[in-house]
């Protein structure tokens, strides 16, 4: 396998390990949404060890900012690529712009603090923002695959 190759298939993998994260918050949102504090406290501890997934984020972030440099002579897979790194890129922009603090300001949702609805909008949306980025990346990938000659 060479090198481009090795990178397409860790960047495709990576990206969709991070996306299939980001779709599972985006299709609990609508049943998560309209909990009680209580019952929203118990359900987020479901999450308790997803910071590895960080792994995955990196991983991504990484091996197509690599492929999007392996590739750079072949114009449309190196759009396609730096696409698919700014969007990992920016779903890491959201998730220390507005997930993260929520996590901190309820110490990894282990408290709710008095403005626990806005953080939970706040935490849910920013997620299903990531996960759009995510799902961009990934057919961005996909298409530039596809495209190979």
């Amino acid at each position: 396998m060479s090198l481009i190759n090795t990178f397409r298939f860790l960047s495709i993998l990576f990206t969709a390990v991070a996306m299939s994260a980001g779709f599972a918050h985006l299709f609990e949102l609508p049943h998560k949404i309209g909990l009680s504090r209580e019952d929203y406290l118990i359900v987020q501890q479901i999450y308790r060890g997803w910071a590895l997934l960080g792994i995955a984020v990196i991983g991504a972030l990484v091996s197509t900012l690599a492929l999007s440099f392996l590739v750079r002579e072949e114009s449309v897979a190196f759009y396609l690529t730096l696409t698919a790194a700014l969007c990992i890129a920016f779903s890491l922009i959201v998730f220390f712009t507005f997930t993260y603090p929520a996590n901190q300001q309820t110490m990894n949702w282990t408290r709710l603090p008095e403005n626990w609805l806005e953080l939970r909008r706040q935490w849910e949306y920013s997620h299903a923002a990531g996960a759009g980025f995510y799902f961009l990346a990934f057919v961005a990938l996909t298409i530039s695959l596809l495209l190979k000659k």
